[in-house]
């Protein structure tokens, strides 16, 4: 089985790399880039792309660097300020005029750090999706490296979607097998540096940094957004508005689709 996505592919050179962009809409109609998490390529992001693109806009969903059919970028380059300058990038190279800016996960980390460094004082709505917490002091990232390296190896190998529903079991049956299609473009290196920076980057500066408009939205039953790290995130921004939708854990849209549309 293979899961149709109906974006359309474009490819272009941005910040040294080959980068693969899904288009959805529209292309006349205000801008939304989507920027995934850390073994999420972009064609996981479809069915949001395809409803955000139904609200009137168009919408980009860029395979992040070393994930999808971008290129894989050198040992030591995925950090936080390699993913904004990606950004920064693709929407100049896109020709994008103030794009929403949609992240989720290791993607709202980007988010957060693109607008702060390249757009602070001009930048349209950035919503920041159940972020990453962690980093120097502030404890572990809650799924282990090993999950993920072990989640890639059996992708790699051939799974199922029964074995892909013990890491996911609130998701629908056309997302586990998507996942079981497009994880194995994901870079090993591109993954274990990304999970080392969670712990070794802090999100919080940018997030002191953030200024309207922008939104913060964690589940419920998040442990990397727990309610005590939304209470941190309050007292450190108080100027960010922070929802929580319910019923849902880190994977927000995929465990409660309904409940982040609502809310978004």
């Amino acid at each position: 089985m293979n899961v149709r996505i109906t974006g359309t592919s474009l490819y272009l050179q941005a910040n040294g790399l080959r980068h693969h962009v899904l288009v959805y809409g529209d292309t006349g109609q205000p801008a939304v880039i989507v920027l995934p998490g850390i073994t999420s390529p972009a064609a996981t992001a479809d069915f949001l792309a395809v409803q955000i693109a139904d609200m009137g806009f168009s919408v980009y969903v860029p395979d992040i660097r070393g994930r999808g059919e971008t290129d894989v970028a050198p040992a030591g380059a995925y950090r936080l300020h390699d993913y904004a300058a990606d950004v920064d990038a693709l929407v100049r190279g896109l020709k994008l005029h103030r794009p929403i800016v949609i992240g989720h996960s290791m993607g709202a980390r980007i988010a957060a750090a693109y607008v702060t460094q390249y757009a602070p004082e001009d930048h349209n709505l950035a919503v920041i999706i159940d972020p990453p917490l962690c980093g120097p002091g502030r404890g572990a990232y809650p799924t282990s490296l090993e999950s993920f390296m072990a989640q890639l190896n059996e992708a790699k190998a051939g799974t199922t979607l029964e074995a892909v529903r013990r890491f996911y079991p609130k998701w629908p049956e056309r997302e586990l097998q998507l996942r079981i299609e497009v994880l194995p473009g994901c870079d090993e290196t591109a993954i274990r540096e990304s999970h080392a920076g969670f712990e070794s980057e802090d999100f919080f500066p940018f997030w002191e940094k953030l200024t309207l408009p922008a939104a913060l939205i964690h589940g419920g039953d998040s442990p990397v957004v727990t309610a005590q790290g939304a209470a941190d995130l309050a007292r450190t921004n108080p100027a960010i508005p922070i929802t929580c939708v319910p019923d849902a854990g880190h994977m927000i849209p995929w465990d409660n689709e309904k409940g982040f549309f609502r809310v978004l």
